[in-house]
């Protein structure tokens, strides 16, 4: 289950909105939102994204909590 909560204090430790991770994913935002604030229902390709734009370390704790 993806953790929200981690996923958004990760957002704010690399200093990116919601906005910015959109653009950077290629999706819309409210795109982003809705993934988000329904448990996270995102591809491979994103998650993958994501790991190294908000410089993840430990996804298994925000993807697959």
């Amino acid at each position: 289950m993806f953790d929200k909560n981690r996923f958004r204090a990760q957002l704010v430790l690399m200093g990116i909105t919601m906005k910015e991770l959109a653009e950077k994913l290629e999706i819309d935002e409210s795109t982003l939102y809705r993934k988000v604030n329904a448990g996270g229902s995102f591809t491979r390709d994103e998650i993958n994204k994501m790991i190294d734009i908000l410089k993840i370390d430990t996804p298994m704790d925000i993807f697959f909590a």
